[in-house]
């Protein structure tokens, strides 16, 4: 296991600027000496920031081959054209083979990449148009330059351009400055300023100061010591890391570099403070494995405590069976004597554990570790507290409003003689029973009797409140003609109004009113008769309410309010049959605690107008009145419900 630590000292705060400067001379400066070593002998060189036993390290692993760094050895085989995350556009260009030598710079609104070591195509020296992908490159230039390869990226808006280099592929991507923030990071750290950039392959975000690698076959361990001196922190390489990498990262975050290496060796790495420790994945894996495997041997083989915990606010059996069938076991975590395969897994408890639930008493008894009594404690008194109850107060309103009027006229003409005399009679009434005495008299031979006349029409209204009668006579003849008029209005409001108190998501139900009672014929048996029997229907006022209190104090409520009423009854020829009206609403709705709500309503409008009369007659102007018969008549009904929850805090006491 090796151990890298940081030891340059670098100035509290620092411009990103002049940070990423740095890190782009730092990359420059380990290129020439790579260069310079490959030429000459490996000689120590004084760098600012770079001990010389690094340098020691670098220069030799990061010696070029001549062969691949001469022009037409290699060739670029492919150019392709992605979008990333965050708008961001990615480049990547797969080389003939391994050694080739990219260069990037940004002049005035364009990427310029150059490759002096590897030709170009012909079927790839063409420009490509890639507006369509919405990112900051708008076309790509891919032309041949005296054996090299230059490609040219027009840009529009700000960008940030980030590069690097793994096997036979150059990858350069290219963020809208949207996308990258720069964050103030904290002394303590030892890290100025960073430069936070999104990870297009799993959109991590990165914070370390941006730096520049340019290697060709440098150890892992070297790449590792660098990203320490860069990071300022103390980092811990196994003695499993091992190999070589090739890698070219341009103005990339320290930690996004680290990750890049990590993944490309299969590696993985555990931060913890500022020390972080590197080694392979599955060595990792295993150490956490081994660590939880003892962490359970332990409890395995410490202490069981046993304690009693009063139930308070709940159901002690309902919380056991809760605890014991959080893992869909049944109640086999509980009492005892269950069985070895009943004691692999109760719930919250470890192997070992028991839960016992005393109903009488509402009285848990836990027997387990320290730890996990511990833990079920605190689970349980946050189950086992008083929750809010809610007031809900409904309103039924039925309003009705009625109007009637009618107007009707009675016409009577009759008259007759009695050996001389004129008999006659001033109302209509008795001008119909003069006939109809007439009549009789003339059937039994009394001759003295003679019938003149006798007409009259019966329009007048049924129950009159109030009518006017006049007579006329002449010469034997009796005219009686009589008004009535009749209106009626009527105004009613019956209001209902329940009220019910319940605790948090709990249904409550408040019923009053009566049952009718009616009878039925049960049909005959084979041989047998036909057996009356009474049923009884419910006529109440019914509201059954469930309310949940959200976090910001309001109700939601889930309501079914019901009215019904007797509005008659239906004669049968076995009995009446109740007629019953039903007025309900179901619905849910979200209230403010103590706002009121119309969660329901309906309006109901009846307006009706008759004529009768008799043909014709009744047409006439003015003496048609007396022909005919008027009635108006008008309902208006109407059914509001109101709604007013109020929610009562309830302040817990802690008894233990």
């Amino acid at each position: 296991m090796t151990v890298f630590k940081a030891t340059r000292s670098r100035p509290a705060r620092r411009p990103l600027s002049r940070a990423v400067a740095r890190s782009a001379g730092f990359g420059l400066v380990l290129g020439t000496l790579a260069a310079f070593s490959a030429v000459h002998a490996a000689t120590p060189v004084a760098s600012a920031g770079i001990s010389p036993g690094l340098l020691a390290q670098v220069a030799p692993a990061t010696s070029l081959d001549p062969a691949k760094q001469l022009p037409g050895a290699i060739s670029v085989s492919n150019i392709d054209f992605k979008r990333g995350d965050g708008g961001a556009g990615r480049l990547i260009l797969r080389f003939s083979g391994e050694g080739a030598a990219p260069d990037l710079r940004n002049e005035s609104g364009q990427v310029v990449i150059s490759v002096g070591n590897a030709s170009l195509p012909s079927s790839l020296q063409k420009p490509l148009n890639v507006s369509d992908f919405a990112t900051p490159v708008e076309q790509i230039s891919a032309r041949s330059t005296g054996g090299g390869t230059t490609l040219v990226l027009d840009t529009e808006g700000a960008y940030e351009s980030m590069a690097y280099q793994t096997g036979n592929e150059y990858i350069v991507e290219i963020v809208p400055r949207a996308a990258v923030a720069v964050v103030q990071a904290d002394s303590n750290d030892d890290v100025a300023m960073g430069a936070t950039s999104v990870d297009s392959s799993d959109s991590k975000k990165y914070s370390g100061r941006p730096v520049t690698f340019n290697f060709q076959d440098i150890p892992v361990r070297t790449v590792l010591q660098l990203v320490a001196e860069e990071s300022g922190l103390n980092l811990v390489a196994a003695d499993s890391v091992q190999g070589n990498v090739t890698l070219r990262l341009v103005n990339v975050p320290w930690d996004q570099a680290l990750d890049i290496v990590l993944r490309a060796k299969g590696l993985d790495k555990r931060r913890s403070g500022n020390v972080i420790w590197v080694a392979p994945q599955a060595e990792l894996a295993k150490y956490e494995q081994d660590k939880a495997d003892a962490r359970i041997a332990m409890s395995e083989r410490a202490e069981l405590i046993t304690e009693y915990i009063q139930i308070n606010y709940h159901n002690a059996e309902q919380i056991f069976k809760m605890l014991t069938e959080a893992k869909g076991i049944g109640s086999s975590g509980g009492g005892g004597g269950q069985g070895d395969q009943g004691r692999m897994d109760t719930g919250f408890l470890s192997a070992r554990g028991r839960l016992v639930a005393d109903g009488r008493t509402n009285t848990l008894m836990i027997s387990d570790t320290a730890e996990k009594v511990a833990a079920m404690k605190e689970l349980i008194a946050e189950i086992d507290r008083p929750v809010d109850q809610v007031v809900i107060e409904a309103r039924v309103v039925v309003a009705t409003e009625s109007f009637m009027r009618e107007l009707g006229a009675e016409f009577g003409v009759s008259g007759y003689t009695d050996g001389g005399d004129v008999w006659f009679n001033s109302t209509v009434e008795n001008n119909v029973d003069s006939q109809n005495s007439l009549a009789e008299a003339i059937e039994d031979g009394d001759s003295t009797f003679e019938l003149t006349r006798g007409l009259m029409t019966n329009l007048g209204v049924a129950n009159p409140a109030g009518a006017v009668a006049l007579s006329l006579l002449n010469a034997g003849y009796a005219l009686d003609v009589r008004l009535s008029a009749m209106q009626e209005e009527g105004r009613g409001e019956v209001i209902s109004n329940p009220r019910i108190v319940t605790s948090n998501q709990r249904e409550a139900v408040i019923k009053q009113g009566r049952e009718v009672g009616y009878v039925t014929i049960q049909p005959a048996t084979a041989g047998g008769v036909a057996t009356p029997s009474v049923q009884f229907k419910e006529v109440v006022l019914e509201m059954k309410v469930t309310p949940t209190i959200t976090n910001d104090g309001r109700v939601f409520l889930n309501l079914n309010v019901k009215k019904d009423e007797i509005e008659g009854f239906v004669d049968t020829s076995i009995g009446d049959v109740p007629q019953i009206s039903t007025r309900s609403v179901n619905t849910a709705v979200l209230v403010e605690d103590g706002q009121t709500v119309v969660i329901g309503g309906v309006y109901e409008f009846a307006e009706r107008d008759d004529v009768t009369k008799v043909p014709f007659l009744g047409d006439i102007p003015f003496l048609g009145n007396l022909f005919k018969k008027k009635g108006k008549s008008k309902e208006k009904a109407e059914l509001l419900i109101f709604v007013t929850p109020k929610v009562l805090e309830v302040s817990q006491r802690n008894h233990r």
